[in-house]
């Protein structure tokens, strides 16, 4: 391998290290970034480095370029076609991080808005669902309220049809019954204040 071919390739590290210093600090200030933050960019069989930043595997491969040139000079040729070809494995790598850097915080972007519609239908339905429950605990109160209505007018044209000895009980049943309408009123506004309450909030 020549001297030439060795420039041609700290050019071409040169170049990726500015690109990749650069959507490193893109990233640092990108909210999408967060989702991949801490996470390691490529997988320990192709880089020793463990990082979130490309610059750091740019580094890396640097560093193994010097290490070809030592290869080289000291006339290892299996041992420099070797680190060649994992150099180029590499630089392979960095570009394609590079070009996919834009898209995956697209997919990170939507990610983290599809997590927030979640939120919010969740908080949605934590509110809907309570105020459907209490306007069918209404909707079921008035019903029993319009039952008890009529059990006291039924009994009411009873009390007015009947004989001094069955007077008296119809008169006990008919407080019982407007005992128990009384309750019934009393949960019916109960029911609409807390309602109230719960759509004011």
């Amino acid at each position: 391998m020549s001297v030439s071919s060795l420039n041609k390739i700290n050019d071409i590290l040169s170049s990726l290290h500015t690109q990749a210093v650069e959507i490193d600090l893109a990233n640092s200030k990108n909210k999408s970034f967060s989702q991949r933050k801490d996470n390691p960019v490529f997988s320990e069989t192709l880089f020793s480095t463990n990082s979130d930043k490309i610059s750091d595997y740019v580094d890396e491969i640097i560093k193994k370029t010097h290490e070809l040139a030592l290869l080289i000079s000291a006339k290892k040729v299996q041992f420099s076609y070797a680190r060649l070809a994992l150099i180029e494995q590499q630089i392979s790598a960095i570009n394609n991080a590079i070009n996919a850097n834009s898209s995956q915080n697209k997919a990170s972007k939507q990610r983290i808005q599809m997590l927030k519609n979640i939120k919010y239908r969740q908080a949605a339905k934590s509110f809907i669902q309570p105020t459907q429950s209490l306007y069918q605990k209404l909707s079921e109160t008035h019903e029993f309220e319009r039952r008890l209505l009529d059990m006291l007018e039924q009994k009411q044209r009873q009390f007015s049809q009947a004989t001094n000895n069955t007077k008296d009980k119809i008169s006990n049943e008919l407080l019982v019954l407007h005992q128990r309408l009384g309750r019934c009123r009393q949960a019916i506004s109960k029911l609409e204040r807390q309602i109230e309450l719960s759509e004011k909030r």
